[in-house]
């Protein structure tokens, strides 16, 4: 570490993880040089945010420095060797906590790892540590009664999404070059757009959910829940998923694709920067590529098919971990927290598995919704065989703690309203890449996501890397307290 100097030290922490792992590979600098350095610097960040709540730092350091020892074996090192990352506390990691945020889950320890933690041990990956969700991942936003509130870093009075927010977090402040989250209803694309960071949701079977807490049980939730990488650029995306998923991916060149992109006109919720920044793409494609301005099949039905989809089994799974150890039924539990501000379980936990009960569709209506998806998933097929959509992720940047929350967590059914950019790419199960393209006028990131069948990754991504070298992309915070 002696010999690192504070400038190289800079250029490091603003490097993606494809360009350390070319690093390493060329003997320029060791793995343990590397660990050692983003330690260091995610101790610095960490606290204003608290994004990372479980360190396996001791681990990690062993870990590089064994990968620098073995170095020379190797005829060809595996493509992540010796590049340290951060994963989302809900996934399964031999020796850690998997808790999802719930108090009565902190002193249970993971004896095996989630099939995507193997993947990305094999890969040569080093894990530092794992980050905040809400509890159960049933949130937007990132707090619970175990680990706290994360903060945005860009401006901590703001949200950091959810669920993987802990994610988004620590990835926008420097302290990780990638990680990994999961997404059943916007769960890396809010993050990745509030936070600035780059995020990939696979497509519906494109990935390895096995190992993650919580689990989904029935077939129409298992099309939604993907896991998925974040990280600073297009290409690490690609990297990752190459190394996540069992699907090789396929040339798809980008003259033969159309772009479609959701007219601002729509009858949503639409902030006057999101507006600027659609337009802005959509005159910058026009110029190499047939665009157009036109909603989707199935758009308008989405967000509700989303709602129904998390209700289908009236919240029974989460019900059921969430008050594993309160024998108090769920109204009851409730009240008290309205009365007392005080349960076993967050407030807005309680509030969802209300939600899902109330919402719950009937038995004819799952088989209507079987029934749609059927036909849908045969249509839209065909619909993204050559086409690119381009949506916002959600109406606006990141809002002050809380509001998210109430904008979409309601009896009202206000989901209707603000969930329908994100619902789309879980409902359809489409792959789904968010990439930053400019600021709000609070100076908070926008983004954009592009979507397609699944099979067209590559030209999601080939798309991507050019919408991220036009417009802004990813920026780390060198400091944290220049935003307090």
């Amino acid at each position: 570490m002696e010999r690192i100097d504070s400038v190289l030290k800079e250029k490091i922490l603003k490097m993606d993880a494809t360009a350390l792992a070319e690093w390493i590979r060329k003997h320029k600098i060791t793995s343990s040089e590397v660990v050692s350095i983003y330690i260091e610097h995610q101790k610095k960040v960490n606290p204003p945010i608290n994004a990372v709540v479980e360190d396996r730092y001791a681990l990690a350091l062993e870990e590089a420095t064994s990968l620098d020892e073995k170095k020379p074996t190797y005829k060809q090192l595996p493509p992540l060797y010796g590049v340290p990352i951060t994963v989302k506390e809900s996934l399964h990691v031999s020796g850690m906590k998997t808790t999802s945020g719930l108090e009565h889950r902190q002193d249970l320890i993971s004896r095996e790892d989630a099939p995507v933690i193997t993947r990305l041990q094999e890969a040569g990956a080093v894990i530092m540590g794992k980050t905040n969700t809400p509890a159960l991942c049933f949130s937007q936003e990132t707090d619970n009664r175990l680990y706290g509130r994360t903060n945005n870093p860009w401006d901590p009075a703001r949200t950091a999404g959810g669920s993987s927010g802990g994610e988004g977090a620590i990835l926008a402040a420097g302290g990780s070059p990638v990680g990994i989250g999961s997404d059943i209803g916007g769960s890396i694309r809010f993050p990745a757009h509030f936070n600035g960071v780059i995020g990939f949701k696979p497509g519906m079977y494109r990935g390895l959910s096995a190992g993650h807490y919580p689990t989904v049980k029935s077939s129409l939730q298992e099309r939604m829940l993907t896991i998925g990488p974040m990280g600073r650029s297009v290409r690490d995306m690609e990297l990752l998923y190459s190394i996540l998923s069992p699907h090789s991916t396929t040339n798809r060149y980008l003259q033969f694709f159309k772009v479609e992109i959701i007219p601002s006109t729509i009858n949503y919720p639409i902030s006057d920067a999101t507006i600027a920044m659609m337009d802005n793409v959509e005159k910058f494609l026009t110029e190499s590529f047939s665009t157009n301005r036109f909603i989707p099949p199935y758009f308008e039905e989405s967000a509700l098919l989303w709602q129904e989809i998390l209700a289908s089994e009236g919240g029974e799974l989460i019900e059921k971990s969430a008050y594993q150890n309160d024998r108090s039924n769920l109204l009851k539990a409730f009240l008290r927290e309205k009365m007392a501000k005080r349960t076993t379980v967050d407030p807005y936990l309680s509030m969802g598995i209300l939600g899902s009960k109330l919402f719950r569709p009937s038995k004819s209506r799952v088989k209507e919704i079987k029934n749609l998806l059927s036909r849908g998933d045969e249509v839209l097929g065909d619909y993204l065989k050559n086409r690119l959509l381009l949506f916002p992720v959600y109406h606006t940047g990141a809002l002050k703690h809380g509001k998210v929350y109430k904008e979409i967590f309601s009896l009202r059914k206000t989901f209707l309203t603000y969930m329908p950019f994100v619902a789309y790419a879980n409902v359809w199960g489409l792959p789904s890449l968010t990439v930053p393209i400019g600021e709000d006028e609070n100076k908070m990131p926008i983004s954009i996501q592009i979507m397609s069948a699944n099979g067209n990754e590559d030209a999601i991504f080939r798309l991507g890397k050019i919408l991220e070298k036009k417009f802004r992309g990813y920026k780390s915070i060198p400091s944290v307290d220049e935003h307090q």
